[in-house]
């Protein structure tokens, strides 16, 4: 999808589409036979197979293993979709294959496929809405706000992030609030609202301090301090508080340890960046090296994207072996 027809489709989802949810849709379907009898065990299976699909994405990006998803969502899970089964399951079912639709969205965005990603996540949030779980439609909210900041739309993104934060205010759950709050707070950096941005750091700040360490069943339990610090670091730099930005990113990196390649690989990519800005090249340089082993074998749109920020760089740096060598090895791996 071209980046203004996803301006024009964003619009639509903030406006329109995402209220277009049926309440009715889980009792209806209760009330039918249908050829398959779904219960709490089916349910328990999109969790586990969410939970294997999601780790391998997490750690070699979302080009791998995406059409295992959607295979599994079309063969195993529609079928269940279409069963019998009573409220209760079919709540629990709803809100399952909801966070399966967020993962497979999110797939397809680390791909490059953006149009189909925004699908996905829309759809995500109307199974969750359905379903009744605040928790997964303000996450499904919160991927389409993200995706929005990422290619530029910046007005749309404010309107999502508002809606995911609102969406999530009446949750207990500290790592989602800190999630919601984090994305509102990127939101507005981007949009140049610093008061908001700053309000939204400081109160996502409360709540991950406040989070349990061990990571709940959730998509938002799994919000790390580790990545609460790498957002919380870029949003820095969005506000011009370099200084604070690369000390939030060496806590990312240092203190918190997020060890998935691809997420590693990505904030040792910022980083670099943020050194350079500081004026830091040389260490700038060994840390875009550190990032190149990271990236090793991971299929991300974020890693190609990094991989073309830092090589049109290089040819205003100082020509020194370590520049030569780092801009040999980003051919390397665009080959």
């Amino acid at each position: 999808m071209e980046r203004r027809q996803f301006l024009t489709a964003t619009a639509a989802v903030g406006l329109a589409a995402l209220d277009l949810t049926d309440a009715e849709a889980i009792t209806r379907r209760v009330k039918r036979p249908g050829p398959v009898r779904v219960g709490m065990g089916e349910v328990a299976a999109i969790h586990s197979m969410t939970t294997a699909l999601g780790d391998a994405a997490s750690e070699l990006g979302g080009g791998h293993a995406r059409h295992l998803a959607v295979r599994y969502l079309i063969d195993d899970v529609k079928p269940w979709l279409d069963g019998a089964y009573t409220e209760k399951t079919g709540r629990e079912l709803f809100a399952a294959t909801s966070q399966l639709l967020q993962l497979i969205g999110w797939m397809a965005r680390d791909a490059g496929e953006q149009g189909l990603a925004q699908r996905y996540h829309v759809h995500s949030f109307k199974l969750a809405a359905e379903a009744g779980e605040n928790e997964l439609a303000a996450t499904a909210l919160r991927g389409l706000a993200d995706q929005a900041i990422d290619l530029g739309h910046v007005p749309a993104a404010v309107r999502l992030a508002e809606a995911c934060e609102h969406q999530g205010r009446k949750l207990t759950n500290p790592k989602a609030l800190a999630y919601y709050r984090n994305t509102y707070a990127r939101a507005a950096a981007a949009d140049g609202d610093s008061t908001i941005a700053a309000a939204m750091l400081t109160a996502s700040q409360a709540a991950i301090e406040h989070a349990p360490a061990k990571p709940g069943a959730s998509w938002a339990s799994h919000y790390s301090p580790g990545r609460w610090a790498h957002e919380s670091g870029m949003i820095h730099a969005s506000l011009g508080d370099l200084p604070a930005a690369e000390e939030h990113l060496h806590l990312a990196l240092d203190i918190h340890g997020l060890d998935r390649k691809r997420t590693r690989a990505i904030v040792l990519a910022d980083l670099g960046q943020v050194q350079l800005k500081r004026g830091d090249t040389e260490t700038a340089l060994a840390t875009w090296h550190e990032f190149v082993d990271c990236a090793e074998g991971v299929q991300s749109v974020r890693i190609n994207d990094a991989v073309g920020n830092i090589t049109a760089r290089l040819p205003h740096l100082p020509d020194t072996g370590a520049a030569q060598e780092l801009k040999e090895r980003l051919a390397g791996r665009a080959t």
